[in-house]
């Protein structure tokens, strides 16, 4: 019987790049795995497949009756809708333990770093499996990614030393310049929707009853939706009614000038600014400094909802 690996909803490159090299280890190691996705891909993780020859994994949204692994999640809200009649034999994530449960033992690789492929690289090590050249690419970029060419606040030196070691087994002399490649390619908005905009990196959190919906869009420069933040307020209105949420953000982050901008439309705004200890105005505030969802955020919202 095969087992399955996928992350959250709404896949980054880190959950689609860690499906894949969960998946070569787990069946280096004996065990028939198979790398899956829950969404479309992005057109960065579709840049860094085509730049390492990746294929992507087959679209897996129901997993009932199945054995799976979870990358880059623990939260029942980023899970298919029948996870709880699948058997969960393991969880790698970097982010806060979540509310899903097992009824069996499993095995769990949880660490405060930076990427989740920083972990499944330390997996690689810990098993002394070689990683081939154009995997250690992947998850070299994915590494890049979630860091923000390590000026994220959750990146750590775990992080930084696989990012090198795995840039030298791909052959790779200037990785920055390859992440700065990604990050133009993830900064594309032309001709996209507000809809695809707002769900291009989105996650759903429950919070003591309550359904926040959270989209980070990194870019290079965010003044390029300057002229559509209107838009993209109305259609976040509109996931609001449709996801039954209390609240929905919108980060839109710039790498270059290190900080995001958020867009917040609530049943409770003042949940918001209380959170960051600032005022709205028009929906929206400057947040300096803040490029990570995971450690800026969403420890700061999810207290207000207690």
């Amino acid at each position: 019987m095969s087992t399955y690996v996928f992350g959250h909803t709404s896949p980054d490159s880190d959950s689609i790049v860690g499906a894949i090299s969960l998946s070569y280890l787990k069946n280096q190691l004996g065990e028939d795995c198979i790398p899956t996705r829950q969404g479309e891909i992005s057109a960065e993780t579709e840049f860094i497949l085509n730049k390492f020859g990746g294929a992507t994994p087959e679209l897996k949204t129901s997993v009932a009756g199945e054995n799976v692994y979870l990358i880059d999640f623990s939260d029942k809200a980023q899970a298919p809708s029948d996870i709880m009649e699948a058997t969960i034999l393991g969880i790698v994530d970097h982010h806060k333990l979540g509310d899903l449960t097992t009824d069996t033992p499993l095995e769990c690789w949880i660490r405060p770093i930076g990427c989740s492929n920083t972990i499944v690289y330390e997996m690689f090590k810990a098993n002394d499996v070689e990683i081939p050249k154009d995997l250690a690419g992947m998850m070299m970029c994915a590494i890049l990614s979630d860091t923000v060419i390590f000026k994220s606040p959750t990146c750590t030196k775990v992080d930084t030393k696989a990012v090198k070691e795995l840039a030298a087994i791909a052959g790779i002399q200037d990785y920055k310049a390859l992440a700065m490649e990604m990050f133009i390619v993830k900064s594309a908005v032309d001709g996209a929707s507000a809809r695809n905009l707002n769900t291009r990196d989105y996650k759903a959190f429950e919070m003591n009853g309550s359904k926040v919906g959270v989209n980070q869009l990194e870019m290079v420069d965010i003044s390029a939706l300057d002229d559509r933040k209107e838009e993209i307020l109305e259609d976040m209105r509109a996931m609001k009614e449709e996801e039954g949420l209390h609240t929905m953000l919108v980060l839109l982050t710039d790498i270059m000038k290190e900080g995001s901008q958020l867009l917040c439309v609530s049943d409770d705004a003042s949940k918001i600014e209380a959170a960051f200890n600032t005022k709205l105005e028009n929906n929206q505030v400057w947040l300096d400094g803040v490029l990570s969802r995971k450690k800026q955020v969403i420890p700061f919202v999810q207290p207000q909802f207690k």
